[in-house]
């Protein structure tokens, strides 16, 4: 990589090799010559930057599309900078606005805290919990005060504020701004101030807040951050951005097997996609595996590789073992062994069930004509032999009942 660019401090191979971990897979560096003299400076130094990143917990849980900046901190944080994971339990209050049509509703603090203490339990995953920098922006933002946040909003104008494209657009179509939403880019360009961070981390909707950042490091007369802006991963269908609302997402808390599965569902062209954005593997690395699919070998192999890291990564090794030997069971009309178990009573005299009404007892379907369509469709299974007959009966016994791939009951009647 070709860097030109002053400095006080020799830009060496280590300072460009750390800026290509900086750039991969990210939309934007603003503004990539002042991050090469800050790692310039750093390296000559020995002293860490200080890379930020703040999360509101807004919700209980993550998933892996929010990991996507954690993954570009734990890279930054392997190169031995400091890096400051911000829970942004004052910010919440005030509800980021970024992408909003509507004023965000406001969350208690026993909500505030119980999902703070379960994204740093997640986020942990990722980062190096003994090389990370937990702080809450109530520190600083609690002690402000009125005087302090009307000082605070006196270097910021309005008309800036409302270059933003969703206080733009909300203005025109006459929906309601709430004025304590201004705060928030404020506020959280505040926290830049009192961490005296080098570097914010952000999604693409991030952009303005991280400038407001800059700006207001500026006028507090330090030297400004650089921002770093992560594009949203686009989720298991390949089209919208992850997301648990349109139930295209994988949690990190979910169980070794489904994230195993999930992984393997996505497309060849996505799982790239996913390699840059997710992987720990080198740019090379991902370089020649995709150069040995494009000359014949079989995307599901590398498919199955990225599924092993991922679930490995949130799981164990062992894990991951187990979920690929799972699957490849799954696939090949094979019976997992750890599946639910249910018994039920048969009807005085022990009358044999339909299996319509089985299936609906078991859970697996929501009811008994959902079952007999499945039952067309070849998607009912007893024992591993797909079921044709809508009128079966089943008496006592025991039997492994299953629907699709991916749903499984050992069933006792009797």
């Amino acid at each position: 990589m070709n860097v030109t660019t002053k400095t006080d401090f020799p830009v060496t191979d280590a300072v460009r090799g750390a800026l290509a971990v900086t750039l991969r897979g990210c939309e934007e560096l603003i503004p990539q010559d002042e991050w090469v003299r800050k790692l310039a400076r750093a390296q000559a130094t020995v002293i860490p930057l200080r890379i930020k990143l703040g999360l509101d917990p807004t919700a209980p849980d993550i998933h892996i599309g929010h990991t996507v900046v954690l993954n570009k901190m734990r890279q930054l944080q392997d190169l031995g900078h400091t890096v400051i994971f911000l829970i942004g339990d004052f910010t919440t209050m005030i509800g980021d606005p970024s992408g909003r049509n509507s004023t965000r509703p406001a969350l208690t603090r026993a909500q505030i805290e119980a999902n703070a203490r379960t994204y740093y339990q997640q986020a942990s995953m990722v980062l190096d919990p003994a090389r990370t920098e937990i702080r809450y922006n109530s520190e600083w933002s609690d002690p402000l005060g009125a005087r302090g946040m009307i000082e605070l909003a006196a270097k910021y104008n309005v008309a800036r504020m409302m270059e933003r494209d969703d206080f733009a657009k909300r203005f025109k179509e006459g929906r309601s701004i709430s004025v304590h939403e201004f705060l928030y880019p404020l506020m959280q360009g505040y926290d830049s101030v009192a961490l005296k961070s080098d570097l914010e981390l952000g999604g693409t909707d991030q952009k303005f807040n991280l400038l407001v950042g800059r700006h207001l490091q500026s006028e507090y007369g330090q030297e400004p951050q650089c921002i770093l802006t992560m594009p949203l991963l686009e989720g298991l269908d390949g089209v919208e951005k992850m997301s648990k609302s349109k139930n295209n997402y994988i949690g990190i808390s979910e169980d070794a097997n489904t994230m195993f599965a999930k992984v393997l569902s996505i497309s060849d062209v996505l799982m790239w996609r996913w390699y840059t954005l997710l992987s720990f593997r080198s740019e090379a690395d991902i370089a020649a595996l995709k150069a040995e699919v494009e000359g014949g070998r079989n995307p599901k192999e590398a498919k199955v590789a990225l599924a092993r890291e991922i679930t490995a990564r949130f799981h164990s090794e062992a894990a991951a073992d187990a979920a690929e030997q799972d699957f490849s069971n799954r696939s090949q009309g094979g019976i997992p062994h750890d599946i639910p178990a249910l018994q039920l009573p048969l009807a005085d005299g022990g009358t044999p069930m339909g299996i319509g009404a089985l299936l609906k007892a078991a859970g697996l379907t929501a009811s008994g004509s959902e079952g007999n369509r499945l039952i067309d469709g070849g998607g009912v299974r007893i024992d591993g032999a797909p079921v044709s007959d809508k009128g079966l009966k089943l008496g006592a016994g025991t039997y492994v009942l299953q629907v699709g791939k991916r749903k499984f009951v050992r069933l006792t009647l009797g």
